[in-house]
């Protein structure tokens, strides 16, 4: 008996500290969720705000994130506190672990460090179609390491910021204005003078075909089965593909039409006998 009495007076020294840590932790976890939940949502509410305000889609989504990133941080820190331990000392401990994760994360630093400079030197915008690291799409929206493009066949391509300032960006969007070039080529035994009329009656009647700079027509190869046209006419960027399929097209029934021949690679074989 007299064990177990001491065994209770020890139990309930215990029970207030217990008692006091199991509040802690359960405050603790509700700040964790209540405030990466309210995080998430002021986040969104400011990458609604600055969209309304003209912002570019892309900045917006960067500054989401960044945002979010930060208020996430703050809430840990928080609920570490709540639970008892030395953010003071813990936030040291994290900076000297920084620099071991940093130079084992390297390549998502990098790719943080590329998306800020997408956002400070605006190579594109969401909505421009773009060739970037070795594909080619719409984009949609930065984020801290990656860039989401998205294809004419609307797949979703999640591309690493790096990668795409490590290469050449081709930006098909950024001018209102494109050239489009075309090489045309009839048979040997068509009149140069007829194709070459025709194909410029057929441009100069479609309305999408700018007029300045003017439409330039002229013969570039005598190749070996045709003889070949070089066709080049400025458009607007968006009439592009539409405006080179129906070029293409027309030209092929205008030329069918008015026995202009469209000839096909071909080999002549001379045999000879011999006694």
């Amino acid at each position: 008996m007299d064990e177990l009495e001491k065994l209770l007076d020890e139990g309930g020294q215990w029970l207030p500290w217990l008692t006091e840590k199991s509040v802690s932790i359960v405050v603790g976890i509700l700040i964790f969720f209540i405030g990466k939940m309210i995080a998430h949502r002021l986040a969104h509410w400011i990458e609604n705000r600055l969209l309304k305000s003209k912002v570019d889609k892309a900045v917006a989504g960067f500054a989401s994130s960044i945002l979010y990133a930060l208020m996430f941080a703050g809430v840990v820190l928080m609920a570490l506190g709540q639970v008892g331990v030395e953010t003071t000392s813990f936030i040291a401990i994290l900076g000297a672990a920084g620099l071991a994760v940093g130079l084992a994360l390297q390549g998502s630093l990098s790719n943080f460090a590329s998306g800020v400079l997408i956002i400070l030197l605006r190579p594109f915008r969401a909505g421009d179609f773009v060739d970037a690291g070795g594909q080619t799409g719409t984009i949609d929206r930065i984020e801290l390491f990656h860039t989401y493009m998205k294809t004419p066949d609307n797949r979703v391509i999640i591309m690493p910021n790096s990668n795409i300032m490590d290469g050449s960006i081709i930006n098909f969007s950024r001018e209102a204005t494109r050239r489009l070039d075309l090489v045309i080529g009839i048979s040997y035994d068509s009149d140069i003078k007829q194709a070459r009329d025709l194909m410029t009656q057929i441009i100069e009647a479609d309305e999408r075909a700018l007029k300045d700079p003017a439409l330039v027509i002229w013969v570039s190869e005598l190749a070996d089965s045709s003889v070949n046209f070089s066709v080049r006419v400025w458009v607007n960027a968006g009439d592009y593909w539409a405006l080179r399929s129906d070029l293409l097209e027309k030209i092929k029934y205008t030329f069918d039409a008015n026995g202009v021949g469209i000839p096909f690679p071909q080999m002549d074989v001379h045999l000879s006998k011999e006694d």
